[in-house]
């Protein structure tokens, strides 16, 4: 066994449990590291905290005067909770947070020693905006950006440092983020879907996109983590071969957590308690080793900035477990890999749910007008859905029959899909009052018992109704919750405008009455978007054929995929709704290509360099002691020893049939890179590195995992499947 593996393994085997100390009621400390409306309460005059709370709730501006006020008292809870520091915590387009911190101490000309927060250094900072992914919006040399407060999502303390929730932009004004588009989605979301709900409850005057995640992580002990190169730099292993026992017997599936891990899990729910974090679900997930947790449901801004928190709190939390968390969406093949579901919904600030139906018909027709509009909005923008589920990494787990496929669905359920087949059949233009007692008695009345009783989940499906929402299945667990929560409310909140018109305009020239003409634009959305409907299994080839036929894509990697984004359609879509300028699409689009070839190319390189300089030269050492071997049988037994050697000397032949196969296939693999790298742009780069890099992967794999099977295991250099998944 190779130095590092045994030391690694030697060091896991001799950790001891970290007893951890969980508060008896959660209530107690939850948000007790949040400056949220009872901390505000406390800090912050009647009027600061009116304004801040307008900003909240109506999007309205806070004045320079009162944001000294706020910094002010913010400054003074922080420093009452042990901050030292603040900082401008936002979401770069590099897919983590980033942050600067600044200590509240200021020195005067004087020489005193004071404390200073004032409203600038809350409302705005200057970090370097070209050392970010910009697409070409910044040259090196332009390296103003600015990151503004966003006062919808509250500051917090991290250690010892408070973490103002910024976005980020550009000095020219382009975002730089994921927040700043997706505060311009829920602004559209707002507008379209309160004008909307006029139609069933005057009393409606905001409406809020709800997001709840579901996050999946794998925990490996740090000391076998830090063994292995590929895991360290890439997040996966590029080769292993796979354990004799992985996931077969569904055992680790919701059964009991490892005591290691669930002093892990308690410690870091701990932390998302005093972060005002609402975890509350946590179980094995189907892999060895892989686990899940999820929060209640939040306002979708606060929900995906608390994703992000919690993947930091999760690192951070498990380094002191001696445990490295995983996010890549498959770190190890021939196991399943881990999502982030999005589970979506619209809420309206009467408290109701409006993908939940209602005790009343007219509830109920409110519930299928939002139900509708949704997957009529899927329908049209189905190749963009799945670009902004797109990375190099969620392309390992789509379609790998363990999580949704690259075809765009959507699954309601047999009874749901029999209430549309009703509505299909309204009649056009004005309903007898026979066809309209059987619609809001038969059909619409009884959307709740049909909902209670009979919808299913169907886990091959990338997007599915279940119960009170969507739940977009296909997110990657590495990916911010942003990109998909903007894209899904602009396409529903462009769906819901073009509602609206049509509506009104059979109101107006048909002379129809509301909920008449609310039937009819039904009826045609649910005859227009039936293709995008699929109750059945996604994994098969018999629905890749049906799709075909049906006119659904089929994007299967992320170059082909990602170029939804900048179509003309989708351009125009984000443009009219004013959640990003067509400058702002491209570079979005340049970043992500340039990420993926990147990716690529290190992937690339780390499976190079440990195939030439880990795997081959411990091959060679193991068929030199074969060949010793056989030379000393061939001393003993003279002319004999060929067949005492037989065995001996058919491995010395497979060992080196797969060094050539491994050697031919990094030069190859090597020289494929340097023709991307020499490639005219960043999309071709990504569809060389796509096509012509990747797939020597798994040539490479092959054969260095069918060498791991022949060299004897005490010299085999890298730490096995085996106990990387079975060792707590």
């Amino acid at each position: 066994m190779s130095t590092l593996r045994f030391q690694a393994l030697k060091e896991t085997l001799d950790r001891k449990e970290i007893a951890v100390n969980e508060p008896a009621r959660r209530s107690d400390i939850f948000g007790k590291h949040v400056f949220d409306k009872d901390s505000m309460r406390q800090h912050l005059n009647k009027e600061a905290y009116k304004s801040v709370q307008d900003a909240i709730v109506n999007g309205s501006k806070i004045d320079r005067s009162v944001a000294d006020h706020v910094s002010t008292g913010m400054k003074e809870w922080a420093i009452q909770n042990g901050a030292t520091h603040y900082t401008h915590w936002f979401q770069p387009l590099t897919g983590a947070t980033a942050e600067k911190h600044d200590a509240f101490f200021e020195l005067e000309m004087d020489g005193t020693v004071l404390e200073k927060f004032g409203g600038g250094q809350l409302v705005q900072q200057e970090p370097d905006a070209s050392s970010f992914p910009n697409g070409g919006i910044r040259n090196t040399f332009e390296a103003r950006g600015y990151t503004a407060w966003d006062p919808t999502s509250p500051a917090f303390i991290m250690g010892t440092t408070l973490c103002i929730p910024t976005v980020f932009v550009a000095y020219t004004g382009e975002a730089l983020d994921y927040k700043t588009p997706l505060l311009r989605s829920l602004q559209a979301i707002d507008s379209a879907a309160t004008d909307v709900c006029k139609y069933f409850d005057k009393n409606v005057t905001k409406t809020v996109a709800t997001l709840g995640w579901e996050q999946e992580y794998f925990l490996i002990d740090s000391a076998l983590a830090d063994s292995r190169p590929d895991l360290q730099l890439a997040g996966r292993t590029l080769l292993g071969h796979s354990s004799a026992k992985g996931q077969q017997l569904d055992d680790h599936y919701f059964g009991a957590i490892p005591t290691r891990v669930l002093n892990f899990m308690r410690d870091m729910e701990t932390e998302c308690m005093l972060l005002g974090i609402p975890v509350k679900t946590r179980h094995n997930e189907v892999a060895p080793n892989q686990f899940e947790l999820a929060p209640i449901f939040e306002e979708a801004n606060l929900a995906v900035d608390h994703n992000s928190l919690l993947m930091d709190v999760m690192r951070k939390v498990a380094s002191r477990h001696f445990f490295k968390v995983l996010f890549h969406e498959k770190p190890f093949a021939g196991v399943n890999g881990s999502g982030k579901h999005n589970n979506w919904s619209l809420a309206t600030n009467t408290g109701v749910n409006l993908l939940s139906p209602g005790s009343t018909p007219m509830k109920n027709l409110q519930f299928l007008t939002f139900f509708v509009n949704t997957i009529k909005a899927v329908h049209d923008n189905e190749e963009l859905i799945r670009a902004t589920i797109a990375s190099a990494s969620n392309d390992h787990r789509l379609g790998a029959n363990e999580a949704p496929p690259a075809i765009i669905s959507v699954f309601i359920g047999s009874q749901l899909t029999n209430v549309l087949d009703e509505l299909e059949k309204v009649t056009d233009g004005k309903l007898s009052p026979e066809e309209k007692t059987d619609l809001k008695l038969n059909v619409v009345g009884k959307i709740p018992e049909v909902i209670l009783d009979n919808t299913d989940r169907n886990r091959t499906s990338p997007f599915a109704f279940t119960g009170n929402k969507f739940e977009l299945r296909a997110v990657g667990s590495t990916a911010n919750c942003a990109n998909p929560m903007t894209v899904l409310n602009a396409i529903v909140a462009q769906q819901l405008i073009e509602f609206k018109a049509e509506v009104d305009a059979l109101i107006k020239d048909k002379k129809l009455k509301k909920d008449e003409a609310i039937f009819n634009v039904l009826r045609e959305y649910i005859k227009q978007s039936k293709k995008i409907r699929f109750e059945g299994d996604g994994y098969g080839e018999a629905w890749e054929k049906e799709a075909k036929k049906r006119g659904l894509s089929n994007n299967k990697t992320t170059p082909d995929a990602l170029k939804a984004k900048v179509s003309k359609k989708s351009i125009k879509l984000f443009e009219d709704l004013n959640i990003m300028s067509k400058i702002e699409s491209e570079a979005r689009y340049e970043i992500e290509v340039e990420e993926y070839a990147m990716r690529i190319q290190i992937e690339g390189r780390i499976l190079g360099d440990v195939a030439r300089n880990h795997v081959i030269p411990t091959a060679v050492k193991y068929q030199n002691r074969l060949i010793e071997n056989v030379v000393g049988l061939k001393e003993i037994y003279g002319k004999d020893f060929k067949k005492m050697a037989k065995e001996q000397m058919i491995l010395i032949e497979e060992i080196s049939e797969h060094i050539e196969k491994i050697n031919k296939g990094i030069t190859e693999m090597t020289d494929a890179r340097k023709k991307a790298n020499n490639a005219k742009d960043a999309e071709e780069t990504a569809a060389l590195y796509c096509d012509e890099v990747k797939p020597f992967f798994d040539e490479i794999r092959y054969h260095c995992d069918k060498l791991e099977l022949l060299v004897d295991d005490e010299m085999w250099p890298l730490t096995k499947y085996r106990e990387l998944l079975f060792t707590r």
